[in-house]
């Protein structure tokens, strides 16, 4: 694997030349560190959540010569010490395009080796075989959209100070979803678009402040990695007692700007998790999955 974790390094906004021989160095590690200190976040963390990747563009060799093909669905708990760079992922799976493997087990065998070794600790990966392609499942996010709200936007850079919650009404619970959070790639300020639902209980969140905070994100240079966890951030931290309980957020990035060659999730939810053998469980599709996130008390089902 890559020593060097700095952005200016990683294949991103570079000419890149497609390898056929299977090499598990383009896979390029990005630390969470340093952008969670940005936000405070040291020492334990104040949430839980996954990092969920879907690959539709994996295939290899059979020991005859025979192209497979499946679809490969990586679950990245994430308290692991890195992120993988989007590119170096697809890289890295191009790869593998042209060598001979022994089987589907095998495959995921090797997947399971060099991608852990990159996350920097042990992850989950599910392959969905061509044969189960019709089996697969699709849906939306349930909630109240946020973008049925007629407003006036002016600013484009996400601020915290849009966030208000009422502290003079009785708690409640609600689920709320907007698809209009786009931000832009760090690197090559190519749009990333994505999807967000925010889950919670406890004072309610000003609906119209909340909608102006995630478009703010329209101009903000960000991994969806970091930019959900900034959502997370602010939205517990508002200046009034704040939410009790539950507040998962879930955010799915989808490139517009090339085929969709991948799909990713982040979701992180308050609080400490269960034993993670029981955290998630994730099913399939082309371009769409369903995520059900099992917590010690309540179950948070993430549908996109």
């Amino acid at each position: 694997m890559n020593d060097t974790v700095t952005q200016s390094d990683s294949p991103l906004g570079k000419p890149s030349s497609y390898s056929d021989r299977y090499d598990a160095s383009l896979l390029f590690p990005m630390p969470r560190a340093e952008k969670r200190s940005e936000l405070g976040l040291t020492g334990t963390l104040p949430f839980f959540g996954m990092d969920i990747w879907n690959a539709y563009e994996v295939s290899w060799l059979n020991q005859r010569g025979k192209p497979q093909v499946a679809i490969a669905s990586l679950l990245v708990p994430a308290d692991t010490p890195s992120m993988v760079e989007s590119k170096s992922m697809k890289l890295y799976l191009n790869s593998l395009n042209q060598t001979r493997i022994d089987s589907h087990e095998a495959f995921l065998a090797l997947l399971q080796n060099d991608l852990s070794t990159a996350f920097g600790a042990e992850i989950q990966i599910k392959l969905l075989l061509s044969k189960d392609f019709g089996k697969s499942l699709m849906g939306e996010f349930d909630g109240l959209l946020l973008d049925r709200l007629d407003i006036a936007v002016d600013r484009y850079e996400p601020d915290p100070a849009l966030l208000r919650a009422a502290s003079d009404q009785a708690p409640i619970e609600e689920t709320l979803v907007s698809h209009l959070l786009r931000s832009n790639c760090p690197v090559t300020n190519q749009p990333d678009w994505a999807s967000v639902q925010i889950r919670y209980s406890g004072p309610a969140i000003d609906q119209e402040g909340l909608l102006k905070y995630l478009i703010g994100f329209r101009q903000h240079q960000e991994f969806h990695e970091h930019c959900v966890e900034r959502v997370f951030r602010y939205s517990t931290s508002m200046p009034t007692e704040q939410a009790d309980g539950e507040c998962p957020l879930h955010a799915t990035r989808r490139h517009r700007h090339q085929p969709v060659a991948r799909e990713f999730s982040a979701i992180r939810h308050a609080g400490q998790p269960a034993p993670r053998a029981a955290v998630s469980t994730c099913s399939i599709t082309p371009d769409r999955h369903t995520c059900n996130v099992v917590k010690p008390i309540a179950i948070a089902r993430r549908e996109v």
